[in-house]
């Protein structure tokens, strides 16, 4: 439950914590039983298609790839409350300012036995796609967004939790102008310092600046959550996830919503997106103004889903 009247913004330590760090601690959004309930409802509507933004080419060697699981706000009307929700946003707007979109979700899943996901950053998110999906303008400070990934499932060590190398959002070690080779076999094969770890039939490597270049894991934070809660990072911070080790049935589920301030060009100059070995359009595609007022017009905006309902704005 939240309280219309109540601030759940960072507090000054928090804010500190985070710039010093790159992230925010795990904290709760939802009860573990609430969550539960959400999940089984939306499980069940991820299975419908029929207003999902991206309906077509969502396929590779007759497997739904990783574009079927993204920007399901826009169709299924949990996903879009959770994206406003105010223990969420007003976080991200304690660090990145009044007013802010939401341009991106994404489901990750970890299935019994399946790699971890390799160590990676993202800046503008061109390594995949082949073009920015985020632009910045020239005179920023920083660039990347704001994700906040929650927990659809406990996400443990042994069941494939996120891990963060604190203080590393200030350093890019990989070039995003550099191109990655789509390669769905790459998935659960790669071994990477005695690990699995894949990134959705991509080798992140391909991107370092030094091909030589190892993250010191040492320095690694493991972010153990229970169901219904939230983690918020830049996205330049280093961050990966453990293999599932499928000592339980249970997958593990992540759901991650990322943030921008509306000067950021969200998809510039392009009408398709093109990933996983899948090309979709953005015809029906749009952010939405989570916070505060959009005074632009380079960014294409939806007040309400796929369905017709409003957005609920912070």
């Amino acid at each position: 439950m939240t309280n219309e009247n109540v601030d759940y913004g960072l507090t000054p330590d928090e804010i500190e914590f985070f710039f010093k760090n790159g992230y925010v601690k795990p904290f709760k959004v939802y009860e573990p039983e609430e969550m539960e309930a959400h999940w089984k409802k939306v499980r069940l509507q991820t299975l419908n298609r029929k207003h999902a933004v991206y309906g077509e080419n969502t396929l590779s060697n007759g497997k739904n790839n990783n574009l079927a699981n993204y920007d399901r706000h826009l169709d299924i009307g949990f996903l879009g409350d959770h994206v406003c929700h105010p223990k969420i946003v007003h976080k991200v707007r304690s660090l990145m300012g009044p007013n802010l979109l939401c341009w991106k979700s994404e489901f990750f899943s970890k299935y019994p036995g399946d790699a971890g996901t390799d160590w990676h950053q993202a800046e503008s998110f061109a390594g995949v796609a082949g073009r920015p999906h985020i632009e910045w303008p020239d005179n920023a400070e920083r660039k990347g967004t704001l994700t906040a990934w929650c927990a659809f499932t406990d996400a443990m060590i042994d069941t494939a939790c996120l891990a963060i190398v604190p203080g590393t959002h200030n350093m890019m070690f990989y070039d995003e102008t550099k191109r990655l080779v789509f390669d769905p076999e790459r998935n659960n094969n790669l071994v990477k310092n005695g690990v699995h770890r894949g990134l959705w039939g991509y080798d992140y490597r391909d991107l370092q600046k030094d091909p030589n270049w190892v993250p010191d894991e040492s320095q690694a934070v493991y972010l153990e959550m229970k169901r219904g809660e939230v983690v918020i990072f830049w996205s330049t911070v280093l961050h990966s996830s453990l293999p599932h080790l499928g000592k339980t049935q249970e997958m593990r589920l992540g759901f991650s919503s990322r943030y921008v301030p509306p000067e950021v060009r969200i998809h510039p100059d392009s009408d398709v997106l093109t990933e996983f070995g899948g090309e979709v359009s953005l015809e029906n595609y749009g952010a939405i103004v989570v916070a505060g007022e959009n005074n632009y017009t380079h960014n294409k905006i939806r007040d309400t889903n796929m369905l017709g309902q409003p957005f609920k704005r912070v």
